[in-house]
């Protein structure tokens, strides 16, 4: 069971990615993976994160979808295995939204979840 990326998050990391990537001065190493993790705090205890990385380290686990490269290291990778990424692009929110089968809990604004 992988971390899913919709493929309408896809689309919105492409567009970011290419948006760096005309933003990086030549020379420079461009961003070419997604980075998903979590990390220790918000209001429910974790948070999640995102970047976009030149690097990835052989212990990452790696998913290929929707021509997004997606890496995530293996402590994050308990907390969110079998997560679903999308975007949300409405006339009151904009954003990537989790759906995380592991979390017990979640805030209202849902980037931060207990486990």
């Amino acid at each position: 069971m992988a971390i899913t990326l919709t493929e309408k998050a896809a689309r919105e990391v492409d567009r970011i990615i290419a948006q760096q990537q005309e933003d990086t001065p030549e020379g420079e190493r461009k961003p070419k993976y997604l980075r998903v993790g979590v990390k220790g705090g918000g209001c429910s205890g974790f948070s999640y994160t995102l970047d976009l990385t030149e690097d990835a380290v052989e212990s990452d686990e790696h998913i290929s979808q929707h021509g997004v490269e997606l890496v995530c290291d293996p402590k994050s990778y308990l907390y969110l295995k079998g997560t679903t990424i999308d975007f949300k692009d409405d006339i009151m929110d904009r954003g990537f939204e989790f759906r995380n089968p592991n979390a017990t809990s979640s805030c209202g604004c849902g980037s931060s979840f207990s486990a």
